[in-house]
């Protein structure tokens, strides 16, 4: 947990200074301890920000700790730039990545229990209600997209509401990545037209087909769609194994910070093992 530690404050406190981030001079903490301290909060105290403070207060890493309240808006001040830093991470996966090949898949990310639905603050409405086909149970909050490297690493990563459907989101990624890629997905991302327009744009989207689909694959590239597709179901099992049963937060922004920060989590979690 040491070396970690020491590692996630030197990469963030880098990070800041290539993007030029300035801090108020009379600050006692910084930036970059602030996300330190939300990135060890979310990789070793599932996400508990008070239980990470204390600790890292305690083991003499950050002795200038703020209080709960303090260190809670300064956490929501930096939030922007977890999105920049899980981009930087992208583009060194992206680059080490020499096969170009990629998977998509989803991973529902309930805010309460079933029974508790009509009582949530978060979020209300039928849109937030979806289903696990897998489990063939409902759950209620949000959906979470992931594209992930042959060798397991996150490159992309979005919420949408529950009862959003993976051929939906197939439209909401972005898919930067080098010409000749590969991206495998399961039989629900099939979409003639979004798998026309990547191939025009140099990158193959190849789901796997549904018994009436139009466009059969060979038994040999059906193999590998299914192998390469459990490297996406690896890393939604670490980031599962990151999660507390029930993410505590007071806001629909908050409960989506904590939940970007398990998934930057996850990254650093396979970087350092």
């Amino acid at each position: 947990m040491d070396l970690t530690i020491v590692a996630v404050y030197t990469i963030c406190d880098d990070f800041l200074i290539a993007e030029g981030h300035q801090e108020h001079p009379l600050a006692k903490m910084s930036d970059a301890e602030v996300m330190t301290t939300a990135l060890v909060a979310a990789r070793y105290f599932g996400g508990n920000q008070h239980t990470a403070c204390a600790a890292l207060k305690t083991l003499g890493y950050i002795p200038n700790m703020l209080g709960h309240s303090r260190y809670n808006r300064r956490l929501h001040r930096v939030s922007a730039m977890f999105q920049t830093l899980f981009e930087y991470f992208a583009e060194v996966f992206i680059a080490e990545n020499p096969n170009h090949i990629y998977s998509i898949d989803t991973y529902p990310a309930p805010v309460c229990d079933n029974i508790r639905i009509s009582r949530s603050r978060l979020y209300q409405g039928e849109a937030w209600r979806g289903k696990i086909a897998s489990k063939h149970r409902y759950f209620y909050g949000l959906k979470v997209h992931l594209m992930v490297t042959e060798a397991g690493h996150i490159v992309e990563a979005f919420f949408t509401p529950g009862s959003f459907s993976d051929v939906r989101g197939l439209r909401c990624y972005r898919f930067d990545l080098p010409p000749g890629s590969v991206v495998y997905a399961d039989r629900a991302y099939c979409d003639y037209g979004v798998e026309d327009a990547l191939q025009a744009a140099g990158v193959r989207l190849k789901p796997l087909r549904k018994k009436n689909s139009k466009r059969q694959d060979p038994p040999w590239e059906v193999y590998l769609q299914q192998t390469y597709r459990k490297r996406v179901e690896t890393s939604n099992s670490l980031i599962e194994q990151l999660l507390p049963k029930s993410i505590h937060a007071v806001t629909a922004q908050g409960f989506e910070l904590k939940l970007f920060l398990f998934i930057i989590a996850t990254n650093i979690k396979q970087l350092f093992t």
